[in-house]
């Protein structure tokens, strides 16, 4: 019984879930106009859904401070309290209110991920544009610094590097975005290479067109469809590892509020049965599924299938 109980509840979520993502594409379809209406008109549901949970996620950290009932670090109570009507989450270990927490999480958390992608992919991006068009020893001298880079597990030496340098937001930026870039350096690389044999990129050249007009100009635009949907699967991926590091301690540090870190506080709750520290390790996991959707969704135009 409880477990037709369970199937019922999932296939409800499943359903609303569809039904806001059919919503959202039509108001969005109504609101625009030219080809971004074209391309949403044939966007599937679960992008739709994907694009609409993305969107309440930026609304959300943007407007923190007026959704929230309470200041990120204010102790609003005794430790974990049930929820109730004051505080709709409980309290976490230090008797803060749970829901607070979340808001400013995903300012957090969201924020800094989208930093720290956006920075691994200005340098794997260009650093891998550069290889390609020039080739010879810069070519061979950063690929296999990449490689090098590449073949040490991402974790453990995230983990070396916070322990060497320290944990503070920036520190953490930069060290997640070194290493993350080593894999945008490897596609945009990729990418390039099968783009700088063609004819006009010849004919660029003949022109006289300088380096960097050469990539920003005819290489860039060519390889913008990998790299904008490459560049939500980093996201996930850098998302994810930020999430794991504040798990272990060494991410984004206390009191500032975020989601790893949550889960961590307050996971003595679950040996009570209490489902509060999934809170923000649900939140992590449906930030994941809406960037894939809309991933995917982009990756199926990327490649000209039709449906």
């Amino acid at each position: 019984m409880n477990t037709l109980i369970t199937l019922f509840w999932i296939a409800v979520a499943i359903a609303l879930a569809m039904g806001a993502g059919w919503l959202f594409r039509t108001v969005a379809v109504s609101v625009t106009r030219g080809p971004t209406a074209r391309a949403l008109r044939t966007a599937p549901i679960t992008a739709a859904f994907g694009m609409l949970v993305i969107v309440l996620y930026i609304l959300t950290a943007i407007f923190a401070p007026v959704i929230a009932p309470y200041a990120e670090r204010a102790v609003v109570g005794g430790q974990f309290l049930p929820w109730d009507s004051t505080h709709i989450f409980g309290t976490d270990n230090l008797g803060r209110d749970m829901f607070s927490r979340l808001i400013y999480g995903a300012r957090n958390t969201v924020g800094i991920a989208f930093a720290t992608t956006a920075l691994a992919f200005a340098i794997g991006s260009i650093l891998g544009l550069l290889a390609a068009t020039v080739g010879g020893w810069i070519d061979q001298a950063l690929s296999r610094l990449v490689d090098i880079l590449m073949a040490i597990p991402s974790l453990i030496f995230s983990l070396l590097l916070l322990a060497i340098f320290g944990t503070s937001v920036v520190t953490l930026i930069l060290v997640i975005a070194t290493i993350d870039s080593t894999r945008v350096f490897r596609l945009a690389r990729s990418v390039a290479m099968n783009i700088v044999v063609m004819d006009y990129i010849e004919a660029a050249k003949l022109r006289g067109e300088g380096l960097w007009r050469l990539i920003t100009r005819e290489i860039l635009p060519n390889a913008m469809a990998p790299l904008v949907a490459e560049f939500g699967l980093r996201f996930c991926f850098v998302f994810l590892t930020i999430a794991a590091l504040s798990f272990l301690g060494v991410g984004i540090q206390p009191p500032t509020a975020d989601w790893g870190s949550m889960v961590r506080e307050n996971a003595a709750l679950i040996t009570f049965g209490d489902v509060t520290p999934l809170l923000p390790a649900g939140a992590i996991a449906l930030l994941t599924v809406a960037v894939n959707f809309v991933v995917d969704w982009m990756l199926h135009r990327a490649s000209g299938l039709k449906e």
